[in-house]
């Protein structure tokens, strides 16, 4: 049986008045509870809930209220300066350190209150309504700075701000090299913090990015390191010509690759260090300070002889060594140091010996000064680097303790085996010349020459005809030299007098010369009738040779001759055979 649908009530219809009145409460209620909020508005006294005033919270503060607020906050509110390049936060100032004071901050609770109670009767409800739902008025309202300190305060802050470069630098340490990586520096001037007069540029986040000039470092590579330090240990120096002294260097060496690897992962100014095998010199500066030319070394003296001339040639010549200073391991050169001996320089003819006649040439005698050096050099315990004896044997020094020199020729050079600085000093008065070497002894050692005379060959007379003498006349053409080989030995003796070593210094061998004799030619006479021919009478006899150190031979010249100097374009002869 099919059942009957009932159909629902039919809804029960709005009177029209009622709909009227629902209509006038549905425009006028929220207009009526707007005009609350708006009278509620212009009641207040206080600022809107969550307004701030220069980013500081005023909400609900009344005017007096709001002030003390401001006057405490915003002049300690820290302001954040920045490099614009890199982002880098580089210093935090306090806005009171840039001439905003708690007495410029106070108006601004009056102001900014003002502001919000002369807005329109009909607009206040909103902003309050905005207020409550969280989107208060944010007041930034700025006051200038005090223009005395803000001035003040922008040149401290450029002097802050602004940085050194920092170059890359090296010190070698006992067992590393400490390394400084280069950092650039930056710079800015006080009128690139001028944007701190305007708000505007930071207020919204209290930080402001500044624009600074770039000042480049001196770069540095692990390969600069190994150039300037890599090498042998070198000794503190004297600079003669400054008087002064050259720091001493140590001897380094290290990995140079991954000496670069560690440098390229260190930090910009960062100080690293890696291992490095270093020696230390044995003469640092501050030691040769205080022994610098402490110690007589060695000395020699011989008597000068001779014609004013030679005097004067071995005065000048000692007069051009003296004062000379050696650092260690350098070498002396006579020749090099005197330079060349000419009339135009003071020199004199002197006697010399040119391919074995003595005859008088420029420079005659200074072989006295290079002997006399020579021999202080052995009594100083220096090492002899060329030197060679003279054709004949001299008459004012020990033989085989002499030492030839010649202008192109033959040459004079020791070198400085000690650790320390040597000088030499001269003096030439009183017919003597003295030379001594000045340096620094620490073990006390002393040194006695000695020569061994180890074969002779003696002179012999010989007559030449000279058609320009008178019959029977005879007159001395050479004077005799007596020939030798001599071998010089060098002793060491310690400070206590204990003998250390004796060592094999040099041979010298000096020649021969005989003695030349001119007489003119002989007149035969017929013998007389019944009478025989006289014998002729025997020739005197040889003078015996001397020894080493013993006085010339009573025939032998009273002024000793010496190489002659060599023009410079000819060919130097063999050591045995100078000029």
């Amino acid at each position: 049986m099919e059942q009957a649908l009932n159909p629902p009530p039919a809804p029960k219809a709005i009177p029209p008045r009622n709909r009227v009145l629902t209509a006038v409460l549905a425009i006028f209620l929220p207009l009526l509870l707007y005009l609350g909020l708006c009278l509620a508005a212009e009641c207040r006294s206080t600022f809107y809930p969550n307004s701030t005033v220069n980013g500081a919270a005023v909400g609900g503060l009344s005017e007096t209220q709001a002030r003390t607020l401001l006057t405490e906050v915003l002049p300690r509110r820290p302001l954040t300066l920045g490099d614009g390049e890199t982002g880098e936060a580089l210093l935090t100032v306090p806005l009171s350190a840039l001439g905003y004071t708690a007495d410029s901050f106070a108006p601004l609770a009056r102001s900014a209150l003002r502001r919000q109670m002369d807005v329109p009767f009909f607009l206040k409800g909103w902003m309050l309504f905005s207020a409550l739902a969280g989107h208060a008025p944010a007041v930034q309202d700025w006051p200038a700075p005090n223009q005395a300190v803000f001035d003040e305060a922008v040149e401290r802050l450029a002097v802050r701000l602004s940085l050194d470069p920092i170059h890359g630098a090296y010190v070698p340490e006992q067992n590393t090299i400490a390394v400084t990586c280069p950092r650039n520096g930056r710079a800015i001037a006080a009128e690139g913090l001028d944007c701190l007069r305007t708000p505007a540029l930071w207020q919204a986040s209290f930080c402001v990015d500044l624009s600074f000039s770039v000042i480049p470092a001196h770069p540095l590579t692990a390969r600069d390191i190994a150039d300037a330090l890599c090498g042998e240990a070198q000794n503190a120096k004297y600079d003669p010509a400054t008087n002064s002294i050259t720091p001493e260097r140590p001897g380094v060496s290290f990995d140079i690759a991954a000496a670069q690897q560690a440098m390229d992962a260190a930090a910009p100014g960062e100080t690293i260090r890696f291992p490095a095998d270093i020696q230390p010199p044995a003469v640092t500066a501050e030691q040769l300070r205080q022994l610098l030319f402490r110690d007589v070394l060695g000395e020699c003296r011989t008597a000068v002889s001779g014609t004013a001339a030679r005097k004067n040639n071995v005065r000048l010549a000692a007069a051009a060594i003296d004062g000379t200073v050696l650092n260690s391991t350098e070498t002396f050169s006579f020749n090099e140091t005197v330079g060349q001996r000419t009339a135009a320089r003071g020199y004199r003819a002197a006697p010399a010996y040119v391919h074995g006649e003595t005859v008088d040439e420029i420079g005659g005698g200074i072989c006295q000064a290079s002997s006399t050096l020579y021999l202080a050099c052995l009594r100083s315990n220096l090492q002899i680097t060329e030197r060679y004896a003279h054709r004949y044997t001299p008459s004012y020094i020990d033989w085989g303790m002499d030492a030839t020199v010649s202008w192109g020729g033959p040459d004079y050079r020791f070198t400085n085996n000690t650790d320390y600085p040597v000088k030499i000093t001269t003096t030439y008065e009183n017919g003597s010349l003295t030379v001594r070497l000045l340096g620094t002894d620490l073990a006390g050692v002393t040194v006695k020459m000695t020569g061994e005379t180890v074969s002779k060959t003696p002179w012999k007379t010989v007559y030449e005809e000279d058609a320009s003498l008178a019959p029977g006349a005879e007159q001395v053409k050479t004077t005799p030299y007596a020939g030798c080989t001599v071998k010089t030995y060098r002793t060491l003796y310690a400070a206590d007098g204990q003998w250390i070593s004796t060592t094999y210094e040099d041979t010298s061998s000096y020649k021969s010369r005989d003695r030349v004799i001119l007489r003119g030619p002989e007149v035969e006479a017929p013998p007389a009738a019944g009478t025989e021919p006289l014998p002729a009478e025997p020739l005197p006899e040889e003078p015996s040779i001397p020894t080493a150190g013993a006085v010339p031979l009573p025939d032998a010249p009273a002024e000793p001759a010496e190489p002659a100097e060599t023009p410079p374009d000819a060919a130097p002869l063999p050591p045995d055979t100078p000029e």
